[in-house]
């Protein structure tokens, strides 16, 4: 597979990943490897990542908590007092090896760390391969609320390994496929109908399809890094989907739900809404429900926590002049930004979700 170009770094597949990692290493005068990594990562990826790489650098593992719950400014306290202790300095590099939390999280304490130290980041699950190691997003949530504090800052390169994958449960794998499904939304109706006949599907394809994926979203990041318009779109169906994620992380009483599922009923919802205020097909709406409930099971949203969720849009990254702006969609691959949309139909889309 060939690399993928941005503006500001490479995104590299594969055994071209470890090529690409070796040269960067021997051209750079780093003193010192930070390996950030988490307990999962650290037992399953680490000894493979390290087999790979040929440096005489001295190597340091740095280990955090697994899970969303983790993400917070206390573990980059942790982080940095770590790289502090071990003696990093401005010439450091920190690899962050793990998914979508460490991939955040680890981008984010490079960027601050002494006003910033170069980092790269090694996905190793499909969401973070397709989606959070991708364009420079950085950061941690602010209590349950996801992703408030954090910065736009783009790593030295990303190294796509889809190896990695072997290591991760059903359920992870799942959760990355909410936002392969959200790209075929909003950009391309040829990719999204790949997704139809999932079950048609093997690994075979799965390298292709994220190939395609990651050139989708730099597609769109590249177009407005900083998210003025059209990056946006990307946040199709997490508007309602991070309020989901967000209540079911913050009540005891709840499972807490994965950020691809909780994107998945994000979708579905915000497709029901698009029928209603963007003229989309109601018979693709179905089509849409129908693939994403295929993949992620239906979780019923039950009626006593709609309002509470509803009331967590306030915190939505979007949001501008105390307006609640939804990204929904005209037709596939046509999305619409800064959309309003009242609460009652917003329970409506709701209903529909849980029929």
């Amino acid at each position: 597979m060939n690399s993928i170009s941005t503006s500001s770094y490479l995104i590299h597949f594969n055994t071209e990943s470890y090529l690409a990692l070796n040269t960067h290493l021997k051209a750079n005068n780093y003193s010192k490897v930070f390996v950030l990594v988490d307990q999962n990562t650290h037992e399953y990826c680490f000894s493979h990542f390290l087999s790979n790489l040929e440096t005489h650098l001295e190597i340091e593992i740095i280990e955090i908590e697994a899970g969303e719950i983790n993400k917070n400014i206390e573990t980059c306290s942790g982080i940095w007092n770590a790289l502090s202790e071990l003696d990093a300095d401005r010439k450091s590099l920190l690899i962050n090896l793990g998914g979508g939390v460490i991939t955040d999280i680890g981008g984010f304490v490079a960027s601050t760390f002494k006003r910033g130290i170069t980092y790269i980041q090694v996905p190793t699950t499909l969401l973070s391969m397709v989606d959070a190691s991708i364009g420079g997003k950085t950061g941690v949530d602010l209590g349950h609320l996801k992703n408030q504090i954090g910065v736009i800052n783009t790593g030295a390169m990303v190294l796509i390994d889809t190896s990695f994958l072997n290591t991760l449960p059903n359920k992870q794998m799942r959760s990355g496929l909410a936002e392969m499904l959200k790209h075929g939304l909003i950009y391309s109706r040829e990719y999204w109908n790949k997704f139809t006949s999932f079950n048609k599907l093997d690994l075979n394809d799965l390298d292709q399809l994220i190939y395609e994926s990651i050139e989708i979203k730099n597609s769109i990041v590249e177009k407005d890094p900083l998210e003025n318009n059209l990056r946006k779109t990307l946040n199709y169906g997490h508007t309602l989907g991070h309020a989901i994620e967000s209540y079911y992380l913050s009540n005891p009483s709840k499972t807490p739900l994965l950020h691809g599922e909780a994107v998945a009923i994000g979708m579905v919802l915000a497709t029901y809404i698009s029928t209603e205020l963007c003229k989309f097909p109601k018979e693709e709406c179905h089509t849409i429900k129908d693939v994403i409930l295929s993949v992620f099971g239906q979780p019923k949203i039950a009626n006593e926590d709609l309002l509470s969720i509803i009331e967590l849009l306030k915190f939505d990254k979007k949001n501008e002049h105390g307006n609640i702006n939804f990204v929904l969609l005209e037709a596939i691959g046509k999305p619409k930004i800064n959309c309003q949309v009242e609460n009652n139909l917003i329970i409506k889309a709701f209903k529909y979700y849980n029929s």
